[in-house]
């Protein structure tokens, strides 16, 4: 619903800055020299050997840099030591040593996913990646604050507070360090939010890990949502019907008036509380964004597509979004450095991707690094029992129940991960399993305890079967922690949301199942993430199969390998009693890889205990 052509210019609070729909190179102004050194690439690598394919795609990414590419894309399957390659990199940028006072030095390196982040700092051979987190993630050290965040320490409280123990304060100190070492690691999210920042300032090198949520990341920032959780007074300023863009405005009017009056009553008191800290943050922030959409959509001078979304009408949230949100990446990412490295198992099309997010494909180059995990121990494996559309999910679900419970029943002593794709569909599994009589093994999470749960089931020995939403990326089981997952779901954007019709509506199909690809990808590289590893995905959802012919130009080599093997596999008769995990006899995936359908015969190595 809702969609215009207004004014597009500059975004206040110097938080966004726009340049053209495509950005020639990504850089404001030409540099003078290249400055990254990619010959220190190989001494750089952090490993005391090399796994895989992994010192050819150093050697491929040499040669790239030493082109003098702006901008490099290293498609790397999951499990081949992204982060080891990235940080060989990184090591390659300038130091103060080899330029000018004026010229940028040093590497930024950063992913979308905290999880990624969470590793790296984990990880010993990473150790001089130094991390910064936002102030959300550390706690004040002062007596009686040490329960308190940063973000809503006295510090932020009270005015003109001179805090004496700044110096060890845990943020400021990771902070400082991050500044002022050679490889500062940070999210995403902290990345594109320092933009304009004194203290991280352009750096020689981008190292940017996941870089295929790019595009999503400026969507993110780029859109305005107006809500309960977002907007402070929400039960009070509850909007009517929005029915096109005017009324957005409009009502955008409005809550700029409301948020100044929030702000002047909060300026009044010489002391805030931790809740009134957020409130006021939340305010300035809001109001920022408002006063952004109506100056931009008022503006003759220049031009976007704009879209509203409120699918739940009168007195519910309202989401207002251009369609080209990367021309905000100029800004928050690409002035940030001179040379850019992106890493991504799934960045499929180079020419879509460079479009996403801004970039001109004639200033990029691609490194492309084989997957070297054997097939075998990666099977798909055809389960699917009917579409999992909107429409036909309620006769499909209790099938998926049956199927997934006799996958449980195959790998009985097994721990296993469920994609539910959406809470409604986890509840609903959840529910039919309890039915079934398996509750005790099943695992779940809601929205606020989903790090948790999933924690207590990675440190769990008992085969439980999680049953997650939104876990297709950045997450690591391998070995014990999972053996199986099944995928309920094809996970094709919402056609709900108006962005997304309108691109389909403007024939970008295309791009509709390239996303959907991407996350199946991700997701199946979950359950294997070495060589010697091993683990199966079952597909539930017969639209993955469609997906499948229908973006196969799209696929990587080694994963339209595994779609080609894929087979129906015998699976034990359903029998709730035995998908508890108490198995007489553990018949362990190892022993058993996938064949294609056309390779199966009568003699099946395990057929007489896994047939119907």
């Amino acid at each position: 619903m809702g969609i215009g052509r207004r004014g597009f210019g500059p975004v206040p609070s110097a938080v966004f800055a726009l340049c053209g729909a495509v950005i020639p190179g990504f850089k404001s102004e030409p540099a003078t020299s290249i400055t990254v050194d990619p010959s220190r690439i190989f001494e750089e690598f952090p490993a005391p050997s090399y796994r895989g394919a992994q010192q050819q795609a150093l050697a491929d990414i040499q040669d790239a840099l030493a082109a003098d590419n702006d901008v490099v894309l290293v498609r790397a399957p999951t499990g081949s030591g992204k982060s080891l390659l990235a940080r060989a990199v990184a090591g390659c940028a300038a130091t103060p040593a080899e330029v000018g006072p004026e010229e940028p030095i040093g590497a930024y390196y950063t992913t979308p996913q905290v999880s990624q982040l969470d590793d790296v700092a984990s990880d010993s051979l990473l150790e001089d990646l130094n991390v910064i987190r936002g102030k959300n993630n550390y706690s004040c050290i002062l007596p009686g604050e040490t329960d308190t965040p940063v973000n809503r320490a006295p510090c932020v409280r009270e005015r003109e507070f001179d805090c004496q123990v700044k110096h060890r304060c845990p943020y400021f100190s990771d902070r400082a360090i991050a500044a002022n070492r050679s490889i500062a690691a940070m999210t995403l999210a902290y990345f594109m939010q320092t933009a304009g920042s004194d203290v991280f300032g352009m750096r020689d090198v981008v190292v940017i890990d996941e870089a295929h949520g790019l595009g999503d990341w400026a969507e993110m920032y780029a859109a305005i949502d107006l809500g309960p959780e977002t907007v402070p007074p929400w039960s009070d300023v509850k909007p009517g019907t929005i029915d096109d863009l005017d009324d957005a405005v409009d009502y955008a009017q409005y809550l700029t008036t409301i948020c100044t009056r929030g702000l002047e009553s909060l300026r009044g008191n010489a002391e805030l509380t931790p809740e009134q800290v957020a409130k006021r943050d939340r305010l300035t922030e809001l109001r920022s964004e408002l006063s952004w959409f109506i100056e931009e959509y008022e503006d003759p001078e220049s031009s976007t597509t704009w879209v509203v979304d409120q699918p739940d009408g009168d007195g519910t949230r309202v989401t207002v979004k251009p369609m080209n949100p990367e021309r905000y990446l100029k800004h928050t990412v690409w002035d940030r450095g001179r040379t850019f490295v992106l890493l991504s198992a799934t960045i499929l099309s180079k020419e879509a991707f460079c479009a996403g997010v801004g970039l001109d494909p004639a200033n990029v180059a691609l490194v492309d690094v084989p997957h070297t995990f054997p097939v075998e121990n990666r099977p798909l494996y055809d389960v699917t029992q009917g579409k999992m559309t909107y429409e036909k999910r309620d006769e499909t679900l209790p099938a998926m129940a049956r199927i997934l419970l006799r996958v449980m029943q195959r790998h009985a002593d097994e721990k296993g991960l469920v994609h539910c794709h959406s809470y409604a569909i986890q509840e609903r599994l959840e529910g039919l399993l309890s039915e079934f009589g398996v509750g005790s093994r099943i695992r779940s999470h809601d929205k606020d305890d989903r790090d948790g749960q999933l924690a207590a089931w990675k440190r769990s020995d008992d085969p439980a079967v999680f049953l997650s939403v939104k876990m297709e990326e950045a997450l690591d089981l391998e070995g014990e922690l999972c053996r199986w997952q099944l995928l309920c779901k094809a996970p094709y954007p919402n056609t709900r949301d108006s962005r997304v019709a309108r691109r389909l509506e403007d024939g970008q199909w295309g791009w509709y199942y390239r996303t959907a690809l991407r996350t199946v990808i991700q997701a199946c590289g979950r359950v294997v993430r070495s060589p010697d590893d091993f683990g199966a995905t079952y597909l539930g959802d017969s639209s993955l199969l469609d997906l499948f012919e229908r973006a196969r130009t799209d696929m990587p080599d080694w994963f339209a390998e595994q779609v080609d093997r894929m087979e129906r596999p015998d699976l034990p008769a359903f029998s709730p009693d035995r998908a508890v995990g108490d198995t007489e006899s553990r018949q362990s995936f190892p022993h058993h890889h996938s064949r294609s359908t056309s390779d199966r015969t009568q003699d099946h190595p395990l057929s007489d205990v896994w047939g119907e």
